[in-house]
């Protein structure tokens, strides 16, 4: 049987109490449920644009429904939160894991941001093993842009995805690095021992010409697989020996060729400047060219290797700072490793001087005791052990720093614009302008900024000091504006030293 609330109670009180209040408001003429209706409705239009009034909940059910609740936010390992506290610079295994982990010679797992350079360069594999037909590709960028690295991979997609077709070989692979040749001609006697390993040259004939021929007849193309070879740090075949440079693609363009020429070096012209032949026969490799890194790029390949790491490391302000310095000094992703090793050691050294300070104060006096020095090594302050921005500004500094930047770095502001003038004019791919044009392109960056430039005399003036300093170069003539500039710098030096003032990096950008 249903109970009956007692008129006692406090919600029947309540109840009374609202139902007389509305029908004071109404005056008795309408039903009291209407007339609360129509006045709620007008006055929740009036606050909000939807008209269903918002009902309110318990503070306990409020903070069940926030989607930042414990309950409703996104669920994470419970145990990677309390494995990144353990993070200790001073146990020598997990700053020897660090270090591993942001050395150069660790390859990663894999390589991120150059997904369609090696979509490019495994599609052009590909299409030589499916057609059998030989073929040359060049692959070229600044150094530490992930060559290699993605080089290694593509062989390795290449050769799984060979034995995943049907009537297809894999091909064999001979991979090399030019720098360790004793002679460059070896690299025709490592092809040749590849077709023929147990045969060897009999006769006067060369291994190239040993090539040429086997190239040259039918028997070739039934005999043996197709072969892929990468020859890594060609630009040293330039210096070297630019004859075998040129037979080494030459042997593509046989009409029996096995050969899928894989060329690696710095060079971004080497395919137009020495192998002019190769583009008169319609053969001239492929070019696929890899980037400098950008900021982004740098920091996301850095957090991709610390994701080895079951602790937090690094600030993430100091790996952006890091980003940021090497990609507009170089790109260059060796550089930015070297970067994040060197902060690690800084703040291993400051640990060390900070612990060998308390054990000097301890023993002057004071009293440290052993629960105390126990709890300061097992649980160290996360704040404090990890890479913070002005050890990552140190690193930095140490690494980029030379006499040059210091040099450009106390220059006077005048001459710090001239200069950025001369490397946005240089940018163009001049070699050298006369001091009338630079100066006009120092006008330019004055006005931009705000800043009143300085008469042609004084503008010729700081330009010989310039060329005292050895920044500048000058050339002879009885007319200063007619003097011929050009940079003896690097222009990522004075990029590095300039992109702290807001003015210089947005011109420099």
């Amino acid at each position: 049987m249903p109970a009956i609330a007692d008129r006692s109670s406090s919600p029947f009180k309540a109840m009374l109490a609202a139902k007389s209040c509305e029908l004071a408001g109404s005056g008795g003429c309408r039903p009291p449920q209407k007339r609360r209706l129509r006045s709620d409705t007008a006055a929740a239009a009036k606050e909000s644009p939807v008209s269903t009034p918002m009902k309110l909940k318990s503070p306990r059910r409020r903070l069940d429904s926030s989607p930042s609740s414990p309950a409703n936010r996104v669920k994470k390992d419970p145990s990677e939160k309390t494995l990144k506290k353990c993070w200790n610079p001073r146990d020598v295994e997990q700053i020897r894991a660090v270090k591993e982990a942001v050395h150069v010679s660790t390859a990663p797992s894999t390589v991120v941001c150059r997904e369609d350079e090696q979509k490019r360069v495994l599609d052009f594999c590909k299409a030589c093993v499916q057609q059998e037909k030989a073929g040359s590709l060049y692959v070229c960028g600044c150094p530490g842009t992930g060559k290699s690295l993605s080089m290694e991979l593509v062989k390795q997609q290449v050769i799984d995805w060979a034995k995943m077709q049907e009537g297809l070989q894999p091909p064999e692979v001979l991979a090399m690095n030019c720098t360790s040749l004793a002679n460059t001609s070896v690299i025709f006697s490592k092809i040749l021992g590849m077709h023929q390993p147990k045969k060897k040259s009999i006769g006067s004939a060369s291994p190239l010409q040993h090539l040429q021929n086997l190239y040259s007849n039918k028997q070739a193309q039934s005999s043996s697989k197709m072969m892929l070879i990468i020859a890594d740090e060609l630009d040293y075949l330039i210096t070297r020996d630019r004859a075998v440079l040129h037979d080494l693609f030459m042997l593509t363009t046989f009409p029996f060729s096995r050969c899928i020429l894989i060329g690696i070096a710095n060079s971004i012209d080497l395919a137009d400047r020495f192998l002019p032949r190769l583009q008169s026969l319609n053969c001239k490799p492929m070019v696929v060219t890899f980037r400098a890194y950008s900021k982004d790029q740098i920091l996301s390949i850095l957090q991709e290797r610390l994701l080895v790491l079951p602790y937090i490391v690094f600030h993430q302000q100091a790996l952006e700072l890091c980003a940021r310095k090497v990609a507009a000094a170089s790109g260059d992703m060796r550089k930015a490793l070297s970067v994040c090793r060197s902060a690690v050691e800084i703040l291993e050294a400051e640990l060390r001087e900070s612990a060998s300070n308390t054990g000097l104060t301890s023993a002057e006096g004071d009293f440290v005791s052993p629960q105390t020095a126990l709890a300061h090594e097992v649980f160290p302050s996360q704040e404090n052990n990890t890479v913070r921005i002005d050890h990552m500004a140190l690193a930095l500094s140490k690494t980029f720093r030379s006499p040059i930047v210091d040099t450009i770095q106390s220059l006077p502001q005048h001459q710090q614009i001239i200069l950025c003038s001369a490397v946005k004019y240089f940018r163009g791919g001049k070699k050298d302008t006369t001091v009338g044009e630079l100066n006009k392109s120092y006008i330019d960056i004055c006005k931009s900024a705000l800043i009143p430039p300085v008469g042609i005399l004084e503008f010729s003036s700081m330009c010989r000091v310039l060329n005292d300093q050895g920044l500048f170069k000058l050339g002879q003539s009885r007319d200063d504006k007619f003097k011929r500039v050009t940079l003896k710098v690097d222009e990522a030096d004075i990029s590095f030293a300039l992109q702290g003032v807001r003015l210089f990096r947005n011109c420099l950008q």
